[in-house]
């Protein structure tokens, strides 16, 4: 007797369905085929175990043949046990399979029966509705995530008895529900800290304030305690919030990688995320021999901080360059590829040498000559260039730190950044750009005109500075966000000179 069920195979953030073919016949063998890796192969002895300790049996005496169609499509994990199972099950006659062409069905078995937890419930969801199935079976673990898909049934189980009492008519399983829209609102705005949070530095909060506006990279250089990862990490407190087509990209991400929480079924706080820099490059952009996403893709629609950027390796800095371009990562392999989306907010630190205190107003570097230059070379100029906005961090003098003085909060900016969002998602509208840090060299030339006056302090500033072309059309995208802050239909001289200020710590205007 054949049956057929169905599963589904995740690749890169989308999905694909697969169908579970189960033949038994004469014979003692059992034939798992169809390109399955170890882990699916090895879901032999998981799934003779699970049944047998559940009360049923696998059939003795009988040759077994399981086939996952496509069969040119490699099949990864542990998450084919349950298919596999139930597709065994109702071909040895017991248990009723007419609800089998409905559902898509995925988890994985332990030996006494019990269903774990897997990955990518979300696009595996996404996938089952677009191919008009009524709905799916996953471990109760990712219901919550895969219910945020609407108009699909989402059945969370526990256990694979229920799953077979719920096929055979017994049980009576009610799908999980969530209101997405409730649980967004109640969780997108929720931070532990605050930009008030920060003593002074004002001249650092407005770089915060523009680079958010506009979605534009950051560097801050600076000597050790002058509080440069304490305001990173305040950055997302003044980013806008997601919307719910951002956080269901941002979601998927993460479900794919396993890192959802149980109680988690949308992702409406920014991501932000900040890898120790022995990372490596593998980690960071992701891949692998069965790939995953890395930190970049992590980071989606949020923002990846790289603390201690020189140190961290030569090539896993440099492997981000095309990512920051592309906002997308494509893994090849000899037989597949896939893509991760990557567009986050690049925020950088580093100190300005070995010792940390060049440029320190009260303290003396102790590097010998020639030293601050190597440091700062490990950082390449490339990358640089894609960094919008350099911004020097000089400590906190202690009247301001000891000060009463009340800081603005991060709601009161995040109310300029998000009209200043505004103003671009008009400008851009249905040219798939939200913010002015993507926008490509035709918008450039269109949006970001400037008058004699500007092209003349923009040369000089080129000249002196040793800029590049690349550095010229970051100086016109954050001229254009300061001018969206402040509401101007043009970009004016004082916008340009604002803009140029922050290109001032490249190296060869810095410390050379």
């Amino acid at each position: 007797m054949i049956v057929k069920n169905y599963g589904c195979a995740v690749f890169g953030v989308n999905a694909t369905i697969v169908t579970v073919e189960t033949d038994i016949g004469k014979g003692s063998n059992f034939f798992l085929v169809g390109l399955p890796d170890s882990a699916v192969k090895e879901s032999h002895q998981r799934v003779g175990a699970a049944i047998k300790n559940v009360g049923l049996h696998m059939p003795r005496g009988r040759e077994i043949t399981v086939n996952l169609a496509p069969a040119d499509i490699r099949k990864e994990g542990t998450a084919y046990d349950l298919p596999i199972a139930l597709g065994i099950i109702g071909a040895s006659g017991q248990m009723a399979t007419d609800r089998f062409a409905e559902l898509v069905i995925m988890g994985e078995l332990s030996l006494d029966g019990e269903v774990r937890p897997i990955k990518g419930a979300l696009p595996i969801a996404l996938e089952a509705r677009k191919q008009g199935f009524k709905g799916i079976v996953v471990p109760s673990a990712n219901a919550r995530e895969a219910a945020i898909v609407q108009g699909l049934d989402v059945y969370g189980v526990e256990h694979i008895r229920q799953v077979v009492d719920l096929l055979d008519g017994r049980a009576d399983l009610a799908p999980t529900q969530v209101d997405i829209r409730a649980e967004f609102d109640q969780r997108s705005r929720v931070h532990p800290v605050d930009l008030s949070d920060v003593k002074g530095q004002e001249h650092i909060k407005r770089a915060f304030e523009i680079a958010a506006a506009g979605g534009h990279n950051l560097l801050l250089i600076g000597p050790p305690g002058a509080g440069k990862t304490m305001m990173a990490k305040r950055l997302p407190t003044i980013l806008p919030p997601l919307n719910i087509e951002e956080a269901l990209e941002t979601t998927k991400i993460h479900s794919v990688a396993g890192r959802l929480r149980q109680d988690d079924a949308l992702l409406s706080a920014r991501p932000f995320r900040s890898p120790h820099h022995t990372i490596s490059d593998i980690a960071l952009v992701g891949g692998g021999s069965f790939p995953q996403p890395g930190e970049i893709s992590l980071a989606h629609n949020g923002v990846l901080f790289l603390d201690e950027l020189p140190e961290f390796k030569r090539t896993v800095l440099e492997v981000m360059r095309q990512p920051l371009e592309d906002r997308v990562v494509t893994i090849s392999r000899a037989k597949f590829t896939v893509e991760y989306p990557a567009s986050f907010m690049l925020v950088a630190a580093m100190n300005p040498c070995p010792c940390g205190y060049y440029n320190h107003p009260d303290r003396e570097c102790t590097c010998a000559p020639g030293l601050v230059q190597k440091y700062l070379g490990k950082v390449s100029g490339p990358l640089l260039d894609r960094i919008d906005i350099h911004v020097e961090v000089t400590p906190v003098a202690f009247g301001e730190l000891a000060g009463e003085r009340v800081s603005e909060k991060s709601a009161d900016i995040r109310e300029r950044v998000v009209r200043a969002r505004r103003i671009q998602e008009e400008r851009y509208a249905g040219e798939r750009i939200h913010c002015n840090a993507r926008m490509g060299p035709q918008q450039l030339r269109t949006i970001c005109r400037i008058d004699a006056t500007g092209q003349a302090l923009l040369q000089k500033a080129m000249e002196r500075l040793g800029l590049s072309a690349r550095a010229y059309d970051r100086i016109l995208k954050v001229a254009r966000t300061i001018a969206d802050l402040a509401s101007s239909a043009e970009i004016r001289t004082e916008h340009l000179a604002e803009a140029i200020q922050y290109r001032s710590l490249d190296r060869e205007g810095w410390a050379g």
